[in-house]
């Protein structure tokens, strides 16, 4: 498991998280609740894991709630690691992943 999403979770549960003004707009674009995004995380899926990204870790989740699956790109700033910050959140293309949204479509 990915050790960035198992910080990312606790802090998460922990109440120490914030959400960057573009993850808060592409939730409401897409219908992501605020209880949505945090009720899923602990069932969330690690997609894509980017351990040594420059501004610091971050991980592609594939999360669900009320049957509703999306995807959450949660990241640990190098300047503020105690704290996991939501990068954005969207409901994924059907055209752009397969059928689980887990994979990237080959065309």
């Amino acid at each position: 498991m990915s050790e960035t999403f198992q910080i990312i979770k606790g802090l998460v549960q922990a109440g120490k998280f914030r959400i960057s003004q573009h993850g808060d707009e592409e939730m409401r674009e897409d219908g992501i609740s605020l209880t949505a995004l945090l009720g899923s995380i602990k069932y969330a899926t690690v997609i894509e894991d980017y351990p040594d990204a420059w501004k610091g870790p971050t991980v592609l989740l594939l999360q669900e709630f009320d049957g509703t699956r999306f995807h959450a790109i949660w990241g640990l700033s190098k300047a503020s690691p105690d704290i996991a910050s939501l990068v954005t959140a969207y409901v994924p293309d059907p055209k752009k992943w397969n059928s689980d949204f887990t994979t990237r479509s080959k065309t």
